[in-house]
């Protein structure tokens, strides 16, 4: 099991070198939050404190009373207040900057979603799993392609 976690990073990561020799590091946090908590505060928090440098969002669902997000190149956005059911939590998280998406449905089942920004408050739960691996570092630089800081991908020392 470990050899075929390890062969789909390298697949992701591209870097299939000696797949079968190397052993990827991986631990699993699990958590929940509570209502009122802030989902992006909280993953921040959990990031800092277990000193994450390289994890990605495994799963997550839940409910919230107020929704906060940015939708794709540019500074405009969305917000409300109701009852909504969290349909998707994606990203990539480090100590050295996160990039998160939430999608969420209303009552009537429409959809929503962009960056997770601050502001998204839990209704009554959010159940989040986050897979830490210990062989990366996962940092965010402006390398020219964009006008945004950007994944790098490094192997952790």
């Amino acid at each position: 099991m470990e050899f075929l976690k390890h062969l789909l990073l390298c697949l992701i990561l591209m870097d299939c070198t000696n797949a079968r020799q190397n052993t990827t590091t991986m631990q699993t946090h699990a958590f929940r939050l509570k209502p009122g908590d802030d989902v992006k505060q909280e993953i921040d928090a959990l990031v800092a404190g277990k000193g994450i440098k390289a994890g990605y969002i495994a799963t997550a669902v839940g409910s919230l009373t107020h929704y906060n997000v940015r939708f794709a190149n540019g500074d405009n956005g969305d917000s409300a207040t109701g009852h909504f059911e969290v349909v998707s939590l994606v990203g990539t998280v480090s100590v050295h900057g996160s990039h998160l998406h939430i999608s969420v449905a209303d009552g009537d089942g429409k959809m929503t979603g962009g960056h997770l920004l601050d502001g998204n408050k839990v209704y009554t739960t959010l159940e989040m799993v986050i897979v830490e691996t210990k062989d990366l570092v996962f940092a965010r630089e402006n390398d020219g392609s964009t006008p945004w800081k950007e994944l790098v991908i490094r192997k952790a020392e």
